[in-house]
């Protein structure tokens, strides 16, 4: 049944967090992103073993894109860059020293029972991985975002809004 009340406590919610629904909206995609890695084949070209160079690549058509969707000027790219490079690096720090992370997973359920010790383990290290690097990236995306212009922010928020990945269409 439509609640008119409840509709409008959301919209002043957002409204006056914006800023902290953006950031945990990040963390979430960075949990679930780092999770997801773990589970991916290796022929997708973005696993584990993704060099620096294929990284770059991938990097630069996101800032491009995002470039003609938002018109960034040469800076705000400079800047996006820099979130997509810590996005990387935290990346690396949650996969860490391992080159085939379902080999990771796959030693878990190895035995006749789940080694929840070791699963435990192995999210703990995750964890404080992504902990120490979060500063780094949230202080990234925080100096593009705030680097956008109002026109360009509510840009953002709307495409937030659409639920879709504007990354993904051309």
């Amino acid at each position: 049944m439509f609640n008119p009340i409840r509709k409008t406590t959301m919209r002043f919610f957002f409204k006056h967090n914006i800023r902290r629904v953006l950031f945990g909206v990040l963390g979430v995609t960075l949990v679930a992103g780092g999770l997801s890695a773990c589970g991916h084949h290796r022929d997708h070209g973005w696993g584990a073993n993704v060099t620096p160079e294929q990284f770059v690549q991938q990097r630069d058509k996101m800032v491009d894109r995002a470039a003609s969707k938002l018109d960034l000027n040469a800076e705000q790219k400079k800047l996006l860059a820099a979130v997509g490079d810590k996005l990387f690096e935290q990346r690396r720090a949650v996969m860490g020293q391992t080159t085939d992370p379902r080999a990771e997973l796959k030693a878990l359920m190895a035995g006749p029972k789940f080694d929840t010790a070791k699963a435990q383990a192995l999210v703990t290290d995750k964890t404080t991985a992504m902990q120490a690097k979060s500063p780094e990236t949230l202080t990234a995306l925080a100096a593009f975002y705030d680097s956008l212009n109002p026109a360009q922010q509510q840009k953002v928020r709307d495409l937030m809004e659409a639920r879709h990945s504007w990354f993904n269409h051309g």
